[in-house]
């Protein structure tokens, strides 16, 4: 087992293997259902799970979304209403959060988004290299995400041909 330093001088901590990163998204109750569906309308991901609360709330027509997993290209999100009783896996006051997106058609993915229901942020133009370093497009969901619509990063071969 490889081990890594903490931090704190010569003692070692064994490192950790990360198999995947799922962002999770959370939204104001009771839109995480209208965020999934803009999420498959909007960027093509297909809902693989969902869990819904066990006991509906008197204010919500319908139960709230304990969390709903979505595949969206070789990537896994989770989205879920804000809740904050003790049934939550997340409780929270925090909603939104930045994502990046690899396409090679950046205009139409702007526009597909657009028509979904994002709002356009400015004008598509080059990266920075931050994030993207081709083409970029920036859309702001309907529950306060920021979605950077980039063109794949041209690999050393691309550049030298």
């Amino acid at each position: 087992m490889a081990e890594v330093e903490n931090g704190r001088g010569a003692e070692k901590a064994p490192a950790v293997a990360f198999t995947a990163l799922k962002p999770w998204l959370v939204v104001d109750a009771p839109k995480a259902s209208d965020a999934v569906q803009f999420y498959k309308t909007a960027f093509g991901a297909e809902e693989v799970s969902r869990v819904m609360h066990p006991k509906r709330k008197a204010e919500h027509e319908l139960p709230l979304v304990l969390s709903a997993e979505l595949k969206l290209g070789s990537a896994t999100i989770v989205v879920s209403d804000l809740i904050n009783d003790s049934s939550a896996p997340v409780k929270t006051a925090v909603t939104g959060g930045m994502f990046c997106l690899e396409t090679e058609d950046v205009e139409s993915a702007v526009a597909t988004a657009v028509t979904a229901g994002a709002a356009a942020e400015g004008e598509i133009s080059e990266g920075d290299g931050a994030c993207c370093s081709g083409r970029v497009g920036k859309v702001k969901d309907p529950y306060g995400n920021i979605w950077l619509i980039c063109s794949p990063p041209k690999k050393c071969a691309d550049v030298a041909a």
